[in-house]
């Protein structure tokens, strides 16, 4: 069942439904006196070292390796064809066909485009694989007796002397898959040094495995036609091993990542059973139709792994699964497309070589590039993402190729549009659906993130210690998590945990709040839903969040703080201008009533100076203050007044509220006080729930309210109300007098939205 929505209170959190523990493993603890940091250290370092070597060694071995000064290729007959480096007596060097090879003795070596296919593991048929063997060392053996002579169908026949390849002789695409098939290995070493565990171990499994599959890849690369006799031996047996060894860790992992699945261990165990036993009968050549038991273990072993991690949904699907999920049915199902396209290659001898090398290669590519980017889904790594999504569309892109020619009959312009058209399209609607699902669209626009950061630091100005309530609200609309809640925890900066699926955000401290600083933050957990994981951008864009959100409140404050600053100057030039006249003014009154006028002049000024002086009041004080001028008023009118106000909730009201209602109030006492001839006003007040209510009552002469002409003082009363977002009526009374009854629902948040309106 999700807790959408959910929220406690700091003093208030049984964290039911968070795992503590989980969470600290995920976050990493801090490394104590630099010991595991060192020995973390020193095992990359190590792995660096084996790696570098190792390249190295498979450097020296093929640079030391033969080859010919040409290159070679294959025409639509299925001819092969070889264009000499140097052409006969400074000529310039033409393809020709190849009718045959002789070796030193003049015997004839046997010659076919299998030779140009470098890569054993793809070729489909068994016999086919061993005629490819035994051509490739009938050569090789040639070539260690002397130069060979190529006998060519439109030209006299040539020799040529094989001579040490060298560095310089191995190609620019050894080095691009070879430093490929190296970061892939440090990937994996830096992942399990980093965090060794169960699912970090199998993830270098599969990584390891394809990085040696790069290498071979890389050393059957090379330019030329030989490939060593110890690359053919090893090719066929080692990469179907290291493919069955991917399949059986890509279960085994699932099994356990994200989360465990039911029965896992058994599940695993006869994967790891299976490929052990046809690892073992294609070693030792028992297995007939092994490329194809291979490409079904692989197929089967992929869709296992793709049901364990739809059995991790369940009520609350967690959102890595769902990625690992269509990330591994998109390699699922280019796998299969590949093993159709180069089955229904092989039957053709013009293209089956360019199945076996180009179409293995562009898969390998793009699987390790999906394993090199599965450490960084949480990391908005966008140059390994399009990397990936390029390598999953060139496989596509050559399978659909290769099965428009084999199975269609199509010209080699006509498949390669078509299949790039396909692709392409493939592509665009791919790449957005994956992006969506990897980093999503924040629901809130621009505009409405402004609004919400506006009104937040508004209220948060007033109620610090509400920060993280509001932050969790304002976060919970930016990222609609399965989960959100306040835990007694705090981080320097948000981070993304368990895989994307948990984001930490901590609770600022807000200007002027240290005494109050959150010691707290914000754990999101599952993004949109469920249905897309957390990345680095979110927890970025969090950190921004609460940096301008502080910076909002901050500015709030030093603008209120200007306001206070110029109503304390302003209350000042008052009192001493205008009330000193007044005073002058009162003395030389030629007569006692203008004496009385300016003696209730300089009182009202008093009060209006010291309400502006006062940046806030507490609603009880305020009461009190309203009573004692009404009080006075009514004395010199020979008015009784009945009194009567209860708050639940003694706020603080601001400088617009405190004028607002003043004013109000002094206007409504002066028209009884004029116009009705009362002997008696009650006023009720009432503050509950946020809304407050005033009526003001009296017992005097008055017509109805609908045959009255507004006139300033009317409509000021109407005005200052609404400027509070409050209502005003006004009624006769039973069985004479006016009653003004005056309510503003939200008392606390109604003069926020028209803080500019201050008079």
């Amino acid at each position: 069942m999700s807790r959408t929505g959910m929220s406690l209170a700091p003093d208030a959190m049984p964290e039911a439904g968070f795992d503590t523990q989980a969470w600290e493993r995920s976050l990493g603890r801090p490394l104590c006196a630099g010991r595991a940091l060192n020995w973390r250290s020193r095992i990359v370092a190590m792995a660096a070292l084996l790696g570098c070597l190792a390249l190295f060694l498979l450097v020296r071995a093929l640079a030391a390796t033969p080859t010919l000064d040409a290159s070679w290729s294959a025409d639509a007959s299925g001819r092969l064809i070889v264009t000499p480096q140097h052409g006969r007596q400074g000529a310039a060097p033409e393809p020709d066909s190849l009718l045959g090879l002789l070796d030193a003795h003049g015997r004839p070596l046997p010659v076919s485009t299998s030779l140009l296919q470098r890569a054993p593991r793809w070729i489909v048929d068994d016999e086919e694989r061993r005629r490819h063997a035994a051509m490739h060392e009938r050569l090789n053996d040639a070539l260690a007796l002397g130069p060979v002579t190529l006998v060519l169908a439109e030209s006299a026949p040539l020799g040529l002397r094989p001579h040490a390849r060298g560095i310089g002789g191995l190609g620019v695409g050894f080095w691009l898959i070879a430093i490929l098939a190296l970061a892939l290995y440090l990937t994996a070493a830096v992942v399990v040094a980093a965090r060794p565990s169960e699912r970090n171990a199998m993830y270098a499994v599969m990584a390891i495995s394809q990085a040696l599959n790069l290498g071979f890849i890389a050393a059957e690369s090379m330019p030329g036609l030989l490939v060593p006799a110890w690359l053919l031996t090893l090719d066929f047996p080692v990469r179907t091993a290291l493919d069955l060894l991917t399949a059986a860790a890509l279960v085994h992992a699932t099994g356990v990542h994200p989360t465990p699945v039911r029965g896992r261990w058994w599940t695993a165990c006869a994967a790891w059973v299976g490929v052990g036993s046809l690892m073992l009968l294609t070693t030792t050549g028992q297995l007939p139709g092994a490329w194809w038991w291979t490409q079904g273990a692989a197929v089967i072993l992929g869709g296992i792994a793709i049901l364990q991690l739809s059995r991790q949904g369940g009520h609350q699907p967690h959102p890595a699964a769902i990625l690992l999920r269509r990330l591994a049915m998109v390699a699922m199902g280019t796998l299969l497309l590949l093993t159709l396209a180069v089955a229904a290659a092989s039957q053709r001898v013009d293209i089956a070589h360019f199945a076996s090398a180009i179409g293995s290669t562009v898969w390998v590519v793009f699987l390790s590039s999906l394993l090199g980017l599965l450490p960084f889904l949480a990391r908005s790594q966008q140059v390994l993402r399009e990397f990936s999504m390029l390598a999953g569309v060139s496989t596509v892109a050559t399978s659909l190729d290769l099965l428009f020619v084999a199975a269609f009959s199509l010209s080699q312009f006509a498949s390669v549009t078509l299949a790039l058209f396909i692709s392409l399209g493939i592509y665009a609607g791919v790449r957005q659906w994956l992006l969506n699902r990897v980093m999503g669209n924040a629901v809130l626009t621009t505009e409405r993130a402004f609004e919400q950061l506006y009104r937040l630091a508004r209220e948060l100005e007033g109620r610090p210690e509400r920060v993280g309530e509001r932050l969790s609200q304002l976060l919970r609309e930016l990222f609609e998590p399965l989960e959100a809640m306040l835990v007694q925890r705090t981080l320097p900066s948000a981070r993304v945990a368990g895989d994307g699926a948990t984001l930490i955000v901590p609770v600022p401290t807000m200007p002027g709040g240290d005494a109050l600083a959150p010691d707290a933050s914000v754990v999101l957990r599952y993004a949109r839903k469920g249905t897309r994981i957390f990345c680095d951008e979110d927890a970025r864009l969090a950190d921004r969040i609460c940096e301008q959100l502080r910076r909002a409140v901050a500015f709030d404050q030093a603008v209120e703080q200007g306001r206070n600053e110029e109503r304390t100057r302003l209350a000042q030039d008052l009192h001493d201008d205008i009330g000193a006249r007044l005073l002058t003014l009162m003395y030389k009154a030629p007569d006692p009533e203008t004496e009385e006028y300016v003696r209730h002049t300089l009182k009202d000024l008093k009060t209006l100076t010291r309400g502006l002086a006062a940046s806030n009041h507490r609603l009880t004080h305020a009461a009190a203050e309203w009573k004692a001028d009404i009080t006075q008023r009514l004395s010199a009118a020979h008015c009784d007044l009945g009194w009567s106000f209860s708050v639940d909730d003694d706020i603080a009201l601001n400088v617009v509220q405190w004028s607002a209602l003043t004013r109000a109030l002094r206007e409504l006492i002066n028209n009884v006080i004029s116009h009705a001839q009362a002997t008696r006003v009650d006023v009720d007040g009432a503050y509950e729930r946020g809304q407050l209510t005033i009526v003001v009552s009296d017992n005097g002469q008055g017509t109805e309210p609908e045959a009255w002409s507004h006139g300033l003082g009317l409509n000021g009363v109407r005005k200052r109300v609404r400027q509070l977002n409050g209502h005003v009526e006004w009624r006769t009374r039973d069985p004479q007098g006016i009653q003004c009854r005056i309510w503003i629902p939200s008392l606390a948040l109604s003069a926020r939205d028209e803080w500019r309106n201050v008079p």
